[in-house]
């Protein structure tokens, strides 16, 4: 990934295939769920949108994005929420933009950070610490839509129902698991010697070295404890409103394409939606996304044509805008930045001579 041109290579191949599944979206849905739409009946949908359920998705987003910044400045101490504002929707816009664009993001939070003055190892820890806590809840989705689902009363087989508790609660106790060994040294400990212990019993030739998963362990509970013991309140405060605003938005979306399957319905659609966001082969899973989301509301007995409304829609405003939105802030804090460079210059003027 060293090369610039490999890179290129694999942005343009990225957002091509993104592209591509988005304009051969009814023929997937179709081949996903036997139903037949069109882009006629899509855009009729889209005619029928009223100016003010698109002033509450807008408000509901940018709440979504103020939310957000709670995590960060809990993770990161001295971080104002403009910054932190400013930092979100620049990391977003280059990860919606880039294959494995995560990476990217963090090299960009690393460069705004300096220039506001704040020292690498904090940054370290922040990205670990929002990254971890991002994680945890990327585990808890899948496991609230079952609960959700179960919880619902819609007719489910038996073996589905078995299943999906069976799921759902060891889902639940994996990220326990995950969020006491990040907090308490002991758990940290014993769950390090189990990692040891069953990585013995991988070939020899993958192994790795001795206390290696103890040690990787503690290394990532060391850097992160101190903001996870203090902050934690924070970020999960920050995560649930952000998450939780991000289903308003979708809840928006389905009633206003008329795809509105149930309250336990549209929280598992927009657990499985997050989800497959994180698939790799497309930006943000630009497309993925829509086709599973899609999917879903169909089985839940949403018509074809409102649930790919419904489906583009969220992915506008969890996707689409935040790529120009994002250029926005990255313009603002350059043009700020080159400001200030040029106001120290004169200041520093006289010391040189």
């Amino acid at each position: 990934m060293k090369n610039r041109w490999v890179q290129i290579g694999l942005s343009v191949a990225s957002l091509g295939l993104a592209a591509a599944l988005v304009v051969f979206l009814p023929q997937i849905v179709q081949a996903l769920t036997g139903k037949t739409v069109s882009w006629t009946e899509i855009g009729a949908r889209f005619a029928a949108l009223s100016w003010q359920a698109v002033a509450l998705m807008a408000v509901l987003w940018l709440a979504s994005l103020l939310a957000y910044t709670f995590v960060l400045t809990a993770s990161l101490p001295g971080l104002t929420h403009l910054q932190a504002l400013t930092l979100n929707a620049g990391g977003s816009a280059v990860s919606n933009l880039l294959p494995f664009g995560g990476a990217a993001g963090v090299a960009l939070t690393f460069a705004m950070t300096k220039g506001w003055g704040f020292p690498a190892r904090a940054v370290v820890v922040s990205t670990l610490s929002s990254g971890v806590w991002n994680t945890l809840f990327r585990f808890v989705l899948p496991a609230v839509g079952i609960l959700a689902l179960l919880a619902s009363g819609k007719a489910l087989s038996p073996a589905v129902v078995q299943a999906g508790w069976a799921g759902a609660l060891s889902i639940l106790v994996l990220v326990c698991v995950a969020g006491a060994a990040l907090y308490w040294d002991r758990a940290a400990a014993l769950l390090g010697r189990a990692l040891d212990a069953l990585m013995r019993l991988a070939p020899p030739a993958v192994r790795p070295g001795e206390h290696a998963a103890s040690a990787a362990l503690e290394r990532l509970r060391a850097d992160t404890s101190a903001v996870v013991r203090t902050r934690w309140r924070g970020l999960t405060l920050g995560m649930v409103s952000f998450l939780g605003l991000q289903w308003l938005v979708l809840v928006c979306c389905l009633h206003a394409t008329g795809a509105y399957p149930g309250l336990a319905q549209s929280i598992a659609a927009f657990a499985l939606s997050r989800v497959l966001t994180t698939a790799l082969v497309t930006p943000s899973g630009t497309g993925i996304m829509e086709a599973g989301t899609i999917g879903a509301l169909v089985f839940f007995g949403v018509p074809a044509d409102s649930a790919t409304a419904a489906a583009l829609l969220f992915g506008f405003w969890t996707y689409t805008v935040e790529i120009p939105f994002g250029g926005l802030a990255l313009g603002a804090w350059a043009l700020l930045r080159r400001r200030e460079g040029a106001q120290a210059a004169p200041a520093e003027e006289p010391a040189g001579r």
